[in-house]
């Protein structure tokens, strides 16, 4: 796995901190965020692929400065959104996920054959002519994730991927990221959904306030709720 540095990171949105001195080495396979809204969970979590540059401290991903090479870290990281509509930007669910490999210097057989594997492993492949808004939440997330693994990041990010879902494509979406070879780290606030993660890490008014295996870390955050 990659490791994914974080050394006194702090960051502000006007006169709102929203990270204090946040010091985490990442290299698990499975981690899971949570934390309140406002919590600053979502923040540091955009900081691994330069979506957010930090305002004091360094983050690095595989030993890069994500601010000084956001470009090389962008290829190892990929970052599916809250609301998958938020990153679809072609008009058709097949050139979406082709959209994502335009620039990686492939030739057109190429793209076209990782395109139809993609959407055939996410079961978008009826749907390769569709509009792409037009399909249904579950079946957006789905592409979301379509579009960003078969650029075949090291490292997927999702950032509460299920919160826009219902139980069953909650689950499907939960069992799809469980299944990759990547690292991933998922924000969440459905907690059930992190018991065969490595590790879970609490965040609380921007700081780090529990960091441990999911029994311990959800029981600490569950005492924090009450």
């Amino acid at each position: 796995m990659s490791t994914i540095d974080f050394d006194g990171v702090s960051h502000a949105f006007g006169e709102r901190m929203v990270l204090r001195d946040i010091r985490l080495s990442l290299t698990e396979q499975r981690i899971g965020i949570v934390g309140a809204n406002g919590s600053g969970k979502s923040t540091l979590v955009r900081l691994i692929n330069g979506l957010i540059r930090p305002d004091t401290g360094t983050v690095s991903v595989g030993g890069l400065d994500v601010a000084r090479n956001a470009k090389a870290v962008r290829r190892q990281v990929g970052f599916i959104f809250t609301n998958p509509d938020n990153q679809i930007v072609m008009p058709t669910v097949a050139e979406d996920v082709a959209f994502t490999l335009r620039r990686r210097g492939l030739t057109p057989l190429e793209i076209t054959t990782r395109t139809q594997a993609a959407l055939e492993r996410f079961g978008l492949d009826q749907h390769a002519d569709h509009p792409a808004h037009r399909l249904s939440g579950g079946q957006k997330q789905l592409l979301a994730l379509a579009a960003v693994l078969v650029a075949e990041p090291e490292i997927v990010v999702a950032d509460e991927p299920t919160t826009l879902l219902d139980a069953r494509n909650a689950r499907r979406i939960t069992e799809l990221l469980l299944g990759l070879s990547q690292q991933v780290i998922v924000v969440t606030h459905q907690l059930d959904l992190l018991a065969a993660f490595d590790r879970v890490i609490v965040m609380e008014d921007g700081r780090v306030v529990a960091d441990n295996a999911p029994d311990a870390a959800l029981g600490a955050y569950r005492e924090l709720l009450a």
